[in-house]
């Protein structure tokens, strides 16, 4: 068989060997390649918030119809709180079960050492309910597109979009215009991807040269509960919700292999945005819905942080024999709903939302993180691949629950490498 090497996938996958390669064999010079991946993730955030606010704004203001546009974000929404809650479920009750954490030990372990991640977190977990509200509303609607807040994004690209679907035909010129603009972006996209391989090797080249391969071992057992469960998530909950809404979980991954080996290289979901969201347009998923789907799903539909935030705390409660009874676990189960909505699709920010939880959680010891701090870049990049997955299959599903899935769209066998310039 012939390998393509010019197929994006196949030089990701080069890519992320090779960064296994410098990283274990010069172990210092792969550490400073993680500037590559820097680098990289720092020009596809550059695109997230001029494509965010006009994929939103074009989908919303071009259905015409606001009755629509509150169906079709209840309907995701509600979709998102069950699936997320049934992650964190899931997580809970697999770590209770195989007790990765016990017979850890504990000796050394003080407030100090993670003193750089529990001030984030009491500042994040101080906020609650008043300070998630308040920070979705921004000050300024330039300044959030400048910081690139994504949340106050949202939040004013559905009040501008709402506006222009009840003008009607007389927004319809800013509309076409926002739609040119975002193909001028997305053709960025395309530029930028062309470095995604060199981006991988550095992440990986970093990832193994700062932890080595013998991070691997030292608490194999938790991340292998943590990969397990984000399978048979896959597998078994989102294969389900697939095969229950016409489609098979196996072939759709297979279509976005590209987007997933990205996430793998990058460890980070936002990578993978802007071309996401083209290859669904293209699977047959109407512009409308992924353009109010799936920038909402990066933030309130994150599958994969909500099982590592589930079990990583639990797993530092058996580390400590904090034995936590049913009712304290359905508890830290309503902090972690709550915690989990928030958080963003880079790598670390599942770790300090994690700080956070346990912040508000006085039960488990914030101190308890340093235990997985030096395998945190490994369960990163499973927990991102998980939110990536996660977030696709509900557009899909609530594009057919819609009706706006136009099955023909999809590609064949023979032209499954569907490129952005389509």
């Amino acid at each position: 068989m012939r390998i393509n090497f010019k197929n994006l996938t196949v030089q990701v996958i080069i890519g992320i060997l090779l960064g296994i390669g410098i990283g274990f064999l010069f172990p210092a010079f792969g550490i400073q390649l993680k500037v590559l991946a820097d680098v990289f993730i720092k020009m596809i955030k550059m695109l997230i918030a001029p494509i965010i606010f006009m994929t939103i704004v074009t989908g919303i203001g071009g259905m015409g119809n606001l009755k629509k546009v509150g169906r079709i974000g209840g309907k995701a929404l509600l979709y998102f709180e069950i699936v997320t809650t049934l992650a964190l479920a899931i997580g809970i009750i697999v770590v209770n079960l195989i007790q990765p954490g016990a017979g850890i030990s504990t000796s050394g372990i003080n407030e100090s050492d993670t003193s750089q991640y529990t001030s984030e977190a009491k500042n994040e977990a101080s906020h609650g309910v008043v300070g998630f509200l308040t920070d979705i509303v921004p000050e300024n609607a330039i300044g959030a597109m400048a910081s690139g807040d994504l949340l106050p994004i949202l939040f004013f690209a559905v009040l501008f979009g709402v506006s222009a679907a009840g003008i009607g035909e007389r927004a319809k010129p800013v509309i076409d215009f926002f739609e040119r603009v975002t193909d001028i972006f997305f053709g960025i996209v395309k530029i930028v991807m062309k470095v995604s391989p060199i981006a991988a090797a550095g992440a990986m080249a970093y990832t193994i040269g700062e932890f080595g391969l013998g991070s691997l071992v030292s608490l194999g057992k938790l991340m292998g509960s943590v990969y397990l469960t984000m399978f048979l998530f896959i597998i078994v909950v989102l294969g389900g919700i697939a095969k229950f809404s016409g489609f098979n979980i196996f072939k759709f991954l297979a279509y976005i292999k590209e987007e997933l080996l990205l996430v793998l290289g990058t460890s980070s979901s936002e990578s993978a945005l802007p071309s996401l969201m083209k290859k669904l347009e293209n699977y047959g998923c109407s512009k409308s819905v992924v353009g109010l789907v799936v920038p909402t799903g990066y933030s309130f539909n994150l599958d994969g942080t909500s099982i590592y935030l589930s079990m990583a705390a639990i797993f530092i409660a058996q580390a400590f024999q904090v034995d936590l009874s049913l009712g304290q676990q359905l508890t830290l189960l309503g902090i972690l709903m709550l915690t989990s909505k928030g958080a963003a699709g880079v790598t670390g920010s599942g770790f300090i939302t994690l700080a956070a939880t346990l912040s508000a959680f006085p039960m488990v010891p914030v101190a308890g993180i340093a235990l997985i701090i030096g395998i945190d870049r490994f369960m990163s990049e499973a927990r991102a691949i998980t939110n990536i997955i996660g977030n696709s299959v509900a557009t899909v599903v609530i594009a057919k629950s819609e009706k706006e899935f136009k099955p023909a769209a999809v590609p064949s066998k023979k032209d499954s490498s569907i490129t952005l310039a389509k």
